[in-house]
């Protein structure tokens, strides 16, 4: 039977349309196309009847569903959530035969809702601020203009009379937005520490937290629009870094209509079939949406070495390219014509701006590279370069020079800088790599940097968020297997089941590792990822190489990790509880 999956606001640019509404995903038990065509003549009367001749329609059709949008003004949107769930009821009824409701009570009802929500300084604060070409932000319990030092915030039910605001200080920071598959979290640290190195306070935004400088205002998992609010109204923000994950812009749309620069590192599958997102082309389509907001003059900074972009960010404009090799056909075409980009000659780093190429630094004098053993983070270190290159020409980015970013890359590394990403530990003789690897391309991105450490056995820890299908799992098994481990532990996450199971997820993974060709002696299965690290311990010699990738217990894992070394701890020695 055809139904709503979900009904939401969209705030801020997303994936079907740049202006706030609404959206439906629906599930449809029949012809999809039969019953959006039904879906957008409901939903064109419901906006006539409630007086919305203006706003728009937009949809996105899959397999088994739909994604239905109706635009709304930006004081409307709770109300537009109703409209458009009245629209699918009058187009699932008529599909089905069924006699329409009353439309008149229906238009008495929405009309009422949005009369209700109608806000007319809210709508006027959005208009100064576009007129202006400063950041608008709203959300239910505050709205607010401008960013960093030049923002200025009121509560949502205090808004005060345009002409009361004081324009002339009101103004905004730079933006930066860093989005892909993988290696946000760690460029957005790196464009943070250069930043940093220019002299400017970065509010800076990641799976792990919202901090402006050296103060955290938030832990956890802020890459969506509440992080990026937090951070841009803070008044001590000198540039905003925002991790921007894909969830985020599904469900809300983008925080910020504008940024100076978008970085996108690559796009591979991860997440797919989570709100009809099915494959790649509409993954990218999706992270592109942080693309479209960049403002003339910015600059949109591009992985060359992957093919999702290779294929789907063709035309991007304005692109700047980066690369591990300067002949990588994207990069050398755009460096051809005298465009800017980044790439990798004879070991150093190099950044082609402004006609000049010039040397940054060798990768050898790069902690986070390995001596650019992890080329994918030589990748994150050229996207971070590029992207404070593109930033430079700002004027409150002029300190952004080439000595900032020698500066910044050259201390950046370890568990200090960069935790749970690449982190190399030697604990009693045993190397254990702790790393944030959670998707297939992430683990195989790790595996250069694997074959480079020497090791006499290998053993990994992997698990998986329960939001992933059967087929994503056997994939991060294949993954993992490709690492060459002699044993596995696969450890639970309890906070991550998201509609799983408890031990479901375990057990398509170890399905899998078993028809791979892992010994079933060699399979070992644990609640927690504390556990996971205890138990491949235990088993761990002088000489082996554990490979810990951690998503639930970060702090407490690296924690055990730095307690092993103060204590001196060997193999054969018991493993404190963490």
């Amino acid at each position: 039977m055809s139904r709503i999956v979900d009904s939401r606001r969209l705030n801020g640019p997303h994936l079907l349309g740049d202006r706030p509404g609404a959206a439906l995903d629906v599930a449809v038990d029949g012809d999809v196309g039969q019953t959006v065509a039904a879906w957008r003549q409901a939903a064109r009367r419901m906006l006539e009847l409630v007086g919305w001749d203006g706003e728009e329609i937009a949809t996105r059709s899959f397999e088994g569903g739909a994604s239905l949008v109706i635009t709304a003004p930006i004081d409307g949107l709770y109300a537009a959530t109703e409209v458009n769930e009245a629209a699918w009821n009058a187009a699932a009824a008529a599909l089905e035969g069924k006699p329409p409701s009353d439309e008149g009570a229906t238009a008495d009802r929405l009309r009422a809702a949005i009369v209700r929500e109608h806000d007319v300084r809210l709508r006027a604060l959005r208009d100064a601020a576009r007129a202006r070409g400063v950041l608008f932000l709203v959300d239910d319990e505050l709205v607010s203009v401008g960013s960093g030092p030049g923002v200025r915030v009121w509560p949502r039910g205090q808004l005060p009379d345009v002409r009361e605001v004081d324009w002339e200080r009101v103004g905004d920071v730079p933006i930066v937005l860093i989005t892909g598959s993988n290696g946000k979290t760690t460029c957005t640290r790196l464009v943070a520490a250069i930043a940093e190195a220019a002299g400017l306070t970065p509010g800076v935004t990641s799976t792990d937290g919202v901090r402006v400088g050296a103060d955290t205002l938030a832990d956890g998992d802020y890459a969506g629009p509440m992080g990026a609010r937090l951070a841009l109204r803070d008044p001590r923000t000198g540039i905003a870094v925002l991790e921007t994950a894909r969830g985020g812009i599904l469900r809300r749309g983008l925080a910020p209509g504008h940024a100076d620069v978008t970085i996108i590192t690559n796009i591979a599958a991860d997440h797919l079939d989570d709100f009809g997102v099915h494959d790649l082309a509409t993954l990218a389509a999706l992270k592109l949406v942080a693309a479209r907001v960049v403002r003339p003059g910015g600059r949109v900074v591009l992985n060359a070495d992957d093919p999702g972009l290779g294929t789907f960010a063709l035309g991007v404009a304005p692109a700047t390219w980066f690369a591990l090799d300067r002949a990588t056909p994207l990069l050398a075409t755009e460096l051809a014509a005298g465009g800017d980009g980044s790439f990798v000659e004879d070991s150093v780093i190099m950044l082609a701006t402004g006609g000049q190429t010039v040397a940054v630094m060798p990768l050898e004098a790069v902690p986070i590279t390995l001596r650019g053993a992890a080329t994918y983070n030589v990748s994150n270190v050229l996207a971070a370069v590029t992207a404070a290159a593109a930033l430079a020409h700002l004027p409150a980015c002029r300190g952004m020079t080439i000595s900032a970013m020698a500066e910044a890359l050259g201390t950046f590394g370890g568990v200090r800088t960069n935790p749970g990403r690449g982190n190399l530990y030697d604990v009693g003789g045993v190397g254990v790599l702790v790393d944030y690897g959670h998707n297939p391309h992430g683990l195989r991105a790790l595996t250069t940097l694997v074959d480079g450490i020497a090791a006499g056995r290998r053993l990994v820890v992997v698990g998986q968020a329960g939001d992933r299908g059967d087929d994503s799992l056997c994939d991060l098994a294949r993954a993992a297997w490709e690492l060459r481990p002699e044993r596995v532990v696969l450890k639970e996450l309890p906070t991550l089941y998201r509609g799983r199971t408890p031990g479901s997820t375990c057990a398509v993974l170890a399905a899998e590792f078993l028809r791979l060709g892992l010994p079933a002696a060699e399979l070992v299965q644990v609640d927690t990822e504390t556990e996971a690290l205890s138990v491949a311990l235990e088993w761990a010699r002088p000489g082996d190489l554990i490979v810990m990738l951690t998503h639930e217990d970060r702090a407490a894992v690296l924690g055990t990790l730095d307690q092993l070394g103060r204590e001196g701890w060997r193999p054969g020695a018991p493993v404190p509880a963490s």
